[in-house]
């Protein structure tokens, strides 16, 4: 069964879908934000479940509130192999650091043409902030795209100490 909820946080509204399994467990199947390109729509079938979130949510606030470094949630993805593949080395990433696609597919052992391949496959991770795609970055540093938002991307980096927070 899908299920829902959304919470609010300090990068604005999330969208939380997931599997509830038969014996009540939740799998996390998305983590969107409001504005977010590839972004679920609400299903006609999926149920309102804000209590199946309670750990997400609760693992979600220790993040931002800067007491979690690392998510320990089930997943239920579906990917291509090599998406997967790409998804499970984003995993990796250490809080606080950031890497480049051209590190990053040099330690996939991937060629310099598939590094355009390995971005798309960034592009289309369904976990944001669970699954940090925000640590990738430019060769030169630059905030190179991000489903939720180049700030939002910005706001993450800057929260996990990987870069100096922007003065406004």
């Amino acid at each position: 069964m899908t299920v829902y909820t959304e919470i609010e946080s300090p990068v604005g509204p999330l969208l939380l879908v997931g599997v509830k399994n038969r014996d009540g467990g939740l799998r996390l199947a998305s983590l969107s934000m409001a504005g977010q390109r590839t972004a679920p729509e609400i299903g006609a079938s999926w149920n309102a479940d804000t209590a199946a979130f309670a750990e997400v949510v609760r693992q979600l606030r220790e993040y931002f509130a800067g007491t979690r470094t690392e998510f320990e949630l089930d997943y239920a993805v579906a990917g291509s192999d090599f998406q997967r593949r790409i998804w499970d080395a984003l995993d990796t990433i250490p809080h606080g650091t950031t890497t480049t696609y051209g590190a990053l597919a040099a330690h996939l052992g991937l060629p310099r043409d598939r590094v355009q391949a390995l971005g798309a496959a960034i592009g289309a991770n369904p976990l944001l902030i669970v699954r940090p795609c925000h640590r990738v970055v430019g060769a030169d540093g630059s905030m190179r795209g991000y489903a939720g938002g180049v700030e939002r991307k910005q706001w993450l980096l800057a929260a996990e100490g990987a870069i100096a927070p922007l003065l406004v």
